[in-house]
C-alpha cells in the first residue's frame, strides 16, 4: 500500500522500518530452510515446560518477532493514509471500498492458494490476517478514530480472556476458534494466525495513519508520539512479565534470565507479546522519523528497495531460500545467516526492477503487490 507524506512523496522512515522487517523476516525463514536447530516454542502449543533453549537460537528467532506485528501495523497505517488521500482527489467511498475488499482477499488468498504449496497442507498464515483484517477495515473505518483505537485496546488487553474461555490447549481446537482467536496445528490444515488479534493491530496502525494525515497544531510531532507511546506499551510490558499472571497466555516466567523474560507467546499473541513487539517497533520508528530530516535518503537503499516492495519481496523470498537448497546444505545457525545474505543479494535487483515496472503502470494489477 503506497504511503505518502502529503503530496511530496513516501515517508522514507516508514519504509525503513518496513525493509529492516523484511531483512529479520528473510533470516527467520533461512532459519527454517537450512538451520537444524531451529526453535519453534513460541506458544504454549509449542513449548514443553523446563525446555533449556540455546542463547543463540533463541535470540536469532527472538529478533524476528517484531516482524509480524510491525508488517499489520504498518499495513493498517497504509491503508488509512491511501484512502485519505484518494477521497481527498475526489474518489467515491464505494470505489475506496471496492478496492481494499478486492486487495484483503487477494492477499488472504495467496496464503491458501500459493504459500501453502510451500507447507504441503493448507497453513493460514500472516497473509491471511493481514488480508482478511484488511477486508474488515471497510467496515470498522466508518467508527470514529477514537473509536476504533478504544476497540483495538479492547482486543489487545481482553483477547486473552476471550480466548483461555474458549480454548483448550490440549484438546482439539474449533474451527472457528481457530479462525478468529486461537491457532490450530494438524496435518492437512494449519492455522497459525487467528486474525482477531492481528486486526487490534491493523486498527491502531489506521489510527496512526490517520493521525499522521489529519494532525494539526497536535503540539506531538509523529516521533514524539511514536516514542511515548512505546516507551509505555514496554512499561506495560515488564509489568505483566514481573506480576507472571494474565497477558501471558498461559506461558509463565521459569527463571529470571533474559531469554525467559524474552519468551512470550507469538501463538496466539499475548499481551506480554504485543506490548513488547509494538513498543520496540513504535520506539525504533521515532528514531526512523527524528533521524529521516536530517540524512540524504538513498533512493536505491537496499533497505528502502526492501520496503517499498514489502509483499512481492514476501513472495519472492520463499522462491529464492527453496532455489538455495540446490547448493546449500542444512547444518547449523551460520547455515542460515549465509543463506539469508545470499537471499537478500540475489533479491535486491529483483525487488528493484519490481518498484521500477510498478511505477510505470501505477492502474495495472501490481498495485495489488
Amino acid at each position: 500500500m503506497t504511503i505518502l507524506q502529503g503530496n511530496m512523496g513516501r515517508i522514507a522512515s516508514i519504509d525503513w522500518m518496513r525493509g529492516i522487517v523484511m531483512i529479520l523476516m528473510a533470516l527467520d525463514h533461512a532459519s527454517g530452510f537450512f538451520n537444524e536447530g531451529r526453535l519453534f516454542a513460541d506458544s504454549i502449543l509449542l513449548y514443553e515446560t523446563g525446555t533449556i533453549f540455546a542463547t543463540d537460537q533463541f535470540l536469532t528467532r527472538w529478533i524476528t518477532h517484531i516482524c509480524a506485528p510491525t508488517f499489520v501495523f504498518l499495513a493498517g497505517t497504509g491503508v488509512a493514509i491511501n484512502t485519505i488521500q484518494r477521497r481527498a482527489q475526489g474518489i467515491s467511498n464505494a470505489i475506496i471500498d471496492r478496492d481494499i475488499l478486492i486487495r484483503g482477499a487477494f492477499i488472504a488468498l495467496l496464503d491458501l492458494c500459493v504459500l501453502s504449496l510451500f507447507s504441503g497442507k493448507v497453513v493460514l498464515q500472516v497473509l491471511y490476517a493481514i488480508g482478511i483484517s484488511m477486508m474488515l477495515m471497510v467496515l470498522l473505518r466508518r467508527l470514529s478514530t477514537h473509536a476504533i483505537l478504544l476497540f483495538a485496546l479492547a482486543i489487545i488487553v481482553g483477547g486473552e480472556m476471550v480466548t483461555v474461555w474458549f480454548w483448550d490447549p490440549e484438546g482439539n481446537v474449533p474451527f472457528w476458534l481457530a479462525l478468529t482467536f486461537a491457532p490450530s496445528f494438524g496435518d492437512s490444515l494449519s492455522i497459525i494466525y487467528p486474525f482477531v488479534p492481528w486486526l487490534a493491530m491493523m486498527m491502531l496502525g489506521w489510527v496512526f495513519g490517520e493521525w499522521l494525515m489529519k494532525r494539526q497544531d497536535s503540539g506531538w510531532s509523529p516521533s514524539q508520539l511514536l516514542m511515548v507511546s512505546g516507551i509505555a506499551a514496554l512499561i506495560c510490558f515488564v509489568l505483566i512479565r514481573a506480576f507472571d499472571g494474565y497477558g501471558n497466555m498461559l506461558m509463565y516466567l521459569e527463571g529470571d534470565s533474559i531469554v525467559q523474560w524474552l519468551h512470550v507467546s507469538k501463538y496466539p499473541p499475548s499481551l506480554a507479546y504485543t506490548t513488547l513487539e509494538l513498543g520496540l517497533m513504535a520506539v525504533i520508528l521515532a528514531l526512523f522519523m527524528w533521524l529521516e530530516p536530517k540524512i540524504r535518503v538513498r533512493i536505491n537503499g537496499p533497505v528502502l528497495v526492501y520496503g517499498q516492495t514489502a509483499l512481492f519481496f514476501y513472495l519472492a523470498h520463499f522462491c529464492v531460500l527453496a532455489g538455495l537448497t540446490v547448493v546449500l546444505s542444512r547444518g547449523g545457525l551460520e547455515q542460515a545467516y549465509l543463506a539469508a545474505l545470499l537471499a537478500l543479494i540475489l533479491l535486491y535487483p529483483v525487488c528493484r526492477s519490481y518498484r521500477t515496472l510498478k511505477r510505470r503502470y501505477p492502474q495495472s494489477v501490481l498495485r495489488y503487490m
